[in-house]
């Protein structure tokens, strides 16, 4: 398989690059999904685009509007980062359980949201964290809700010259929790058969004053389960609202039957893994600075 090689100057360029070519360019951030399909022959792009020296799309840090993450932070990154281990710890939970060690150290947030695959490890937990994406094309920049991102397996918004550049996590109040849990066959290098993503804000009284409940490998795209969400945000928990809860959100999913695990296995899992993940988001919340 023959390609040309691109190395843009800027953010610009880049942009200009991919407005010329269209279809014609691919992106190349960590290459973890873009080589092995290129190698498998599904993709035939006629130009790589290397986008990993631009300094536009890294780093990551508190901004006066939330916290900033550059699309090329790697997944690696995002599992050591002191910060994020501190603030967004479901952030650092998905981003150790993707992969190996070596994909991890090459593989970016930017890539991994991109290639929108409905497994994809890092999706649930930014949905729960209510994340926004900047993407950066031929007229500027626009944001929209990271839910908005996803159109179906591999198909996001992106239109001909844009790319994400980056990511917004909106600040949260004290007494919140947060966590993600992945169900595979092995706990590293397999994709996810599902994954659930909860975050749990209590109010003074302790009541969920919000819950955001996010199901990956489950449906076309990562979703959220807002139905489910709706039964618990405003109340007093209870062992039986929860349990109601678990339950819609498995109606919630659309998963399919693969070499992997069954439609009605993944709907089951759907329902307990949102009753763990959100009791102990719960649990983390009532043990926050704020408690």
């Amino acid at each position: 398989m023959r390609f040309d090689y691109y190395q843009p100057k800027d953010l610009s360029d880049t942009v200009s690059f991919l407005a010329r070519e269209g279809a014609n360019a691919q992106v190349l951030a960590g290459g973890t999904d873009l080589i092995p399909r290129i190698k498998d022959r599904l993709i035939s792009p006629k130009y790589v685009v290397n986008v990993k020296g631009l300094t536009e799309l890294q780093g990551m840090g508190k901004e006066k509007d939330g916290f900033r993450i550059g699309a090329l932070t790697t997944i690696r990154a995002l599992e050591t980062s002191s910060v994020i281990r501190r603030q967004f710890p479901l952030l650092a939970q998905a981003a150790a359980v993707l992969g190996s060690v070596q994909i991890r150290n090459i593989a970016t947030i930017g890539g991994n949201l991109c290639h929108a695959v409905p497994s994809a490890e890092m999706a649930p937990s930014l949905l729960s964290l209510n994340a926004k994406v900047t993407i950066t094309g031929p007229r500027g920049k626009r944001s929209l809700p990271l839910e908005g991102f996803f159109l179906g397996p591999r198909r996001t918004v992106l239109q001909p010259g844009e790319i994400l550049s980056e990511l917004l996590l909106p600040p949260l109040p004290e007494r919140w929790g947060g966590v993600y849990i992945k169900l595979g066959h092995r706990q590293a290098m397999d994709l996810a058969i599902v994954g659930v993503a909860a975050v749990v804000v209590l109010d003074s009284a302790g009541r969920f004053q919000d819950c955001r409940i996010a199901l990956g490998a489950v449906a076309p795209t990562p979703v959220r389960a807002k139905q489910a969400e709706e039964i618990l945000r405003g109340e007093k928990f209870s062992e039986a609202a929860l349990t109601k809860a678990s339950e819609i959100g498995m109606g919630e999913c659309q998963p399919i039957d693969d070499i992997r695990a069954s439609r009605v296995y993944r709907c089951e899992m759907v329902k307990v893994l949102t009753h763990r993940a959100v009791s102990q988001a719960l649990a983390m919340a009532r043990n926050s600075k704020g408690n």
